[in-house]
Protein backbone atom coordinates (compact mmCIF):
# COMPACT_ATOMS: atom_id res chain seq x y z
CA UNK A 1 0.00 0.00 0.00
CA UNK A 2 0.83 3.54 -0.89
CA UNK A 3 -0.41 5.08 2.57
CA UNK A 4 1.71 5.29 5.69
CA UNK A 5 1.54 6.01 8.90
CA UNK A 6 1.39 10.15 9.19
CA UNK A 7 0.22 10.06 5.95
CA UNK A 8 -3.06 12.60 4.88
CA UNK A 9 -5.99 10.60 3.66
CA UNK A 10 -6.63 10.87 0.11
CA UNK A 11 -10.41 13.86 0.10
CA UNK A 12 -11.49 11.18 -2.35
CA UNK A 13 -15.38 10.87 -3.88
CA UNK A 14 -16.88 7.85 -1.78
CA UNK A 15 -20.90 6.63 -2.11
CA UNK A 16 -23.40 5.89 0.56
CA UNK A 17 -26.57 5.54 1.03
CA UNK A 18 -28.83 8.66 2.63
CA UNK A 19 -32.79 7.82 3.01
CA UNK A 20 -32.10 5.11 0.27
CA UNK A 21 -30.36 7.00 -1.63
CA UNK A 22 -26.77 6.78 -3.30
CA UNK A 23 -25.02 10.19 -2.08
CA UNK A 24 -21.04 11.17 -3.44
CA UNK A 25 -19.52 12.96 -0.88
CA UNK A 26 -15.28 13.45 -0.22
CA UNK A 27 -14.39 11.12 2.07
CA UNK A 28 -13.48 14.34 4.29
CA UNK A 29 -17.14 15.30 4.60
CA UNK A 30 -18.27 11.52 5.44
CA UNK A 31 -15.67 10.61 8.30
CA UNK A 32 -14.99 14.41 9.85
CA UNK A 33 -12.89 15.12 12.24
CA UNK A 34 -11.87 13.09 15.75
CA UNK A 35 -10.89 9.71 15.60
CA UNK A 36 -12.26 6.98 13.91
CA UNK A 37 -11.53 3.46 12.20
CA UNK A 38 -11.71 2.45 8.99
CA UNK A 39 -11.91 -1.11 7.30
CA UNK A 40 -11.51 -1.83 3.84
CA UNK A 41 -11.93 -5.02 2.91
CA UNK A 42 -12.38 -7.29 -1.65
CA UNK A 43 -16.09 -7.42 -1.23
CA UNK A 44 -19.66 -7.67 0.65
CA UNK A 45 -21.10 -11.09 0.97
CA UNK A 46 -17.66 -12.48 0.26
CA UNK A 47 -16.31 -15.52 2.42
CA UNK A 48 -13.50 -14.03 4.80
CA UNK A 49 -15.77 -11.21 4.68
CA UNK A 50 -18.74 -12.15 5.98
CA UNK A 51 -17.46 -14.42 8.44
CA UNK A 52 -14.75 -13.12 10.46
CA UNK A 53 -13.92 -8.89 8.91
CA UNK A 54 -17.28 -7.39 9.31
CA UNK A 55 -19.22 -9.27 11.79
CA UNK A 56 -15.76 -8.86 13.94
CA UNK A 57 -16.32 -5.18 13.78
CA UNK A 58 -20.21 -5.54 14.52
CA UNK A 59 -19.27 -7.51 17.84
CA UNK A 60 -16.61 -5.18 18.99
CA UNK A 61 -17.67 -2.00 17.64
CA UNK A 62 -18.66 -0.88 21.08
CA UNK A 63 -15.48 -1.64 22.58
CA UNK A 64 -13.95 -0.29 20.34
CA UNK A 65 -15.81 3.23 20.68
CA UNK A 66 -14.84 3.13 24.50
CA UNK A 67 -11.29 3.10 23.51
CA UNK A 68 -11.90 6.73 21.71
CA UNK A 69 -12.68 6.03 18.69
CA UNK A 70 -15.55 8.25 17.43
CA UNK A 71 -16.86 6.37 14.73
CA UNK A 72 -15.72 3.21 12.23
CA UNK A 73 -16.20 3.01 8.91
CA UNK A 74 -16.30 -0.16 6.49
CA UNK A 75 -15.49 0.40 2.63
CA UNK A 76 -15.29 -2.10 -0.19
CA UNK A 77 -15.56 -1.06 -3.80
CA UNK A 78 -19.26 -2.62 -4.30
CA UNK A 79 -21.88 -0.36 -5.10
CA UNK A 80 -23.62 1.54 -2.14
CA UNK A 81 -26.88 -0.49 -2.57
CA UNK A 82 -24.55 -3.72 -2.09
CA UNK A 83 -22.93 -2.36 0.90
CA UNK A 84 -26.36 -1.39 2.63
CA UNK A 85 -27.74 -4.45 2.24
CA UNK A 86 -24.54 -6.38 4.05
CA UNK A 87 -24.73 -3.55 6.04
CA UNK A 88 -28.38 -4.62 7.09
CA UNK A 89 -27.96 -8.50 6.96
CA UNK A 90 -24.69 -8.33 9.87
CA UNK A 91 -26.45 -6.07 11.66
CA UNK A 92 -24.07 -2.77 11.66
CA UNK A 93 -26.57 -0.16 12.96
CA UNK A 94 -25.38 2.50 14.06
CA UNK A 95 -22.21 0.84 15.13
CA UNK A 96 -20.51 0.88 11.46
CA UNK A 97 -20.99 3.27 8.47
CA UNK A 98 -20.95 1.25 5.10
CA UNK A 99 -19.22 3.04 2.41
CA UNK A 100 -18.59 2.36 -1.01
CA UNK A 101 -15.76 3.09 -3.86
CA UNK A 102 -17.46 1.45 -6.67
CA UNK A 103 -14.93 3.07 -9.10
CA UNK A 104 -11.67 2.47 -7.07
CA UNK A 105 -10.86 6.03 -6.79
CA UNK A 106 -10.19 5.98 -2.90
CA UNK A 107 -8.73 2.16 -3.23
CA UNK A 108 -5.97 3.40 -5.89
CA UNK A 109 -5.38 6.59 -4.27
CA UNK A 110 -4.24 4.21 -1.23
CA UNK A 111 -2.42 1.79 -3.03
CA UNK A 112 -4.76 -0.91 -1.72
CA UNK A 113 -6.31 -2.61 -5.10
CA UNK A 114 -5.57 -5.93 -5.34
CA UNK A 115 -6.55 -8.01 -8.86
CA UNK A 116 -9.11 -11.12 -8.50
CA UNK A 117 -9.90 -11.13 -12.09
CA UNK A 118 -8.77 -14.90 -11.86
CA UNK A 119 -11.49 -15.72 -9.31
CA UNK A 120 -14.20 -13.51 -11.41
CA UNK A 121 -14.14 -10.81 -8.63
CA UNK A 122 -12.18 -8.12 -11.16
CA UNK A 123 -9.93 -5.29 -9.47
CA UNK A 124 -10.85 -5.11 -5.66
CA UNK A 125 -9.13 -3.57 -2.44
CA UNK A 126 -7.19 -5.30 -0.21
CA UNK A 127 -7.70 -6.20 3.40
CA UNK A 128 -6.85 -3.11 5.93
CA UNK A 129 -7.94 -1.21 9.40
CA UNK A 130 -6.59 2.21 9.87
CA UNK A 131 -7.20 4.60 12.74
CA UNK A 132 -7.36 7.94 11.50
CA UNK A 133 -6.77 11.00 13.80
CA UNK A 134 -8.33 14.62 12.19
CA UNK A 135 -7.93 12.75 8.65
CA UNK A 136 -4.41 11.70 9.91
CA UNK A 137 -3.37 8.05 9.60
CA UNK A 138 -2.22 6.69 12.78
CA UNK A 139 -1.68 3.09 12.43
CA UNK A 140 -2.27 0.86 9.83
CA UNK A 141 -2.37 -2.92 9.07
CA UNK A 142 -2.85 -4.60 5.88
CA UNK A 143 -2.99 -8.44 5.15
CA UNK A 144 -0.85 -10.12 3.25
CA UNK A 145 -3.43 -12.60 1.61
CA UNK A 146 -7.09 -10.94 1.23
CA UNK A 147 -8.06 -14.38 2.61
CA UNK A 148 -6.79 -13.55 5.95
CA UNK A 149 -7.98 -11.48 8.57
CA UNK A 150 -6.17 -11.41 11.58
CA UNK A 151 -3.92 -8.72 11.42
CA UNK A 152 -7.05 -6.26 10.21
CA UNK A 153 -9.58 -7.91 12.71
CA UNK A 154 -11.08 -5.82 15.21
CA UNK A 155 -9.81 -7.95 17.91
CA UNK A 156 -6.56 -6.95 17.07
CA UNK A 157 -7.38 -3.55 16.30
CA UNK A 158 -8.71 -3.39 19.88
CA UNK A 159 -5.82 -5.07 21.02
CA UNK A 160 -3.65 -2.18 19.78
CA UNK A 161 -5.98 0.81 20.38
Amino acid sequence: MKIKIKDQMPDIDIFHLVDGEPQKNKLREIIGNGKIVLFGLPGAFTSTCSKLHLPGFVANADKIKAKGIKSIFCLSVNDPYVMNAWGEINNTGDKIKMLSDPYLLFTKAIGAEVDRNSKGMGIRSNRYAMVIENFTVLDIQVEKETKECGLTSAENLLDNL
